[in-house]
C-alpha cells in the first residue's frame, strides 16, 4: 500500500484535528459503556435480575424491536422442535 504523505499544512491540520474530535468521541463512547456497565450492575443487586437479562432488555428497549424479537425466538423455537430425534 503506498500512502501519498500530505504536505499541506492545511491538510495536515485537517487530519489532526479529525484525529482529535475522534479520540474524543471514543473518550465519551468508553464512558457511555462503563456507564451501562455500573448500572445494569447496580439493578442486578436492587431488583435481583440477573445482568444478561437486563443487558438484553436494555437492548430491545433501545431498539423498540421486542416484537422482532419474539417472532426470531418463536422461529427458533418452532425449529428445535421440528429437529428433534
Amino acid at each position: 500500500m503506498n500512502i501519498i504523505i500530505p504536505t499541506s499544512p492545511n491538510d495536515k491540520k485537517k487530519i489532526k484535528d479529525c484525529m482529535q474530535e475522534i479520540s474524543n468521541s471514543m473518550a465519551r463512547t468508553e464512558g457511555e459503556q462503563c456507564f451501562i456497565k455500573e448500572a445494569i450492575e447496580a439493578l442486578e443487586d436492587e431488583v435481583n435480575i440477573p445482568k444478561k437479562v437486563l443487558r438484553k432488555m436494555a437492548t430491545a428497549f433501545h431498539k423498540q424491536n421486542i416484537t422482532e424479537l419474539v417472532t426470531d425466538i418463536e422461529d427458533i423455537e418452532a425449529l428445535l422442535e421440528a429437529t428433534k430425534f
